[in-house]
């Protein structure tokens, strides 16, 4: 099921509206990071990144084919090999990836979806205990050149009421991201 209101502007465009780096340091996407998966990979804009600061393997899931042929073209241009690329709608046949099994998620503007909470339980189901969540949103308080419609937006006050606190602690309130995002992290009970 696709998200809604998450059509994808030119890949120009898209990457300038993020501090790549930055955002995965803040998210403490490193090398203590076994395997990591990343619902929504759109361009790769995170993807080939976070590979090379992980230590396992990345699994990329996008719901656009079109989007996963770019991802896989990045990917052999850049000889990396520790990423699996999937063309799932992992909302309607979840991720294929087995129970307790990967340390961490990324939920990178997506989380506008009109039941995000799916997002969490398949996220839950495949988190090993103490796993992380990483979630990125385009803030709701300022005017921003991209992103889905301001209402639709989840504000972080609004994140934070989503986040089941019987499954999940909070490891890092939420922050902003300059200029455009805030960012929380969250760890599976």
């Amino acid at each position: 099921m696709k998200v809604r209101d998450s059509g994808m502007p030119d890949e120009t465009l898209w990457d300038a509206f993020f501090d790549i780096d930055l955002i995965l340091s803040a998210l403490r996407i490193n090398v203590l990071v076994t395997d990591l998966v990343e619902i929504g990979s759109g361009y790769g804009t995170f993807t080939i990144p976070a590979a090379k600061c992980i230590k396992g393997n990345l699994y990329a899931f996008d719901i656009e084919p079109d989007m996963i042929d770019i991802v896989k073209q990045k990917l052999e241009d850049a000889h990396i090999v520790n990423v699996i690329v999937a063309n799932r709608d992992i909302l309607t046949q979840t991720t294929g990836l087995a129970n307790n099994s990967v340390d961490y998620v990324m939920l990178f503007n997506i989380l506008h979806h009109d039941a995000p909470m799916d997002f969490f339980i398949e996220a839950y189901r495949i988190l090993k205990p103490q796993g992380k969540i990483g979630i990125i949103h385009w803030r709701s308080d300022i005017s921003t050149p991209r992103g889905p419609a301001l209402s639709i937006r989840p504000t972080p006050e609004q994140m934070m009421q989503l986040i089941d606190r019987g499954k999940f602690d909070i490891d890092k309130e939420p922050f902003i991201l300059e200029p455009y995002h805030y960012g929380i992290i969250i760890s599976k009970r």
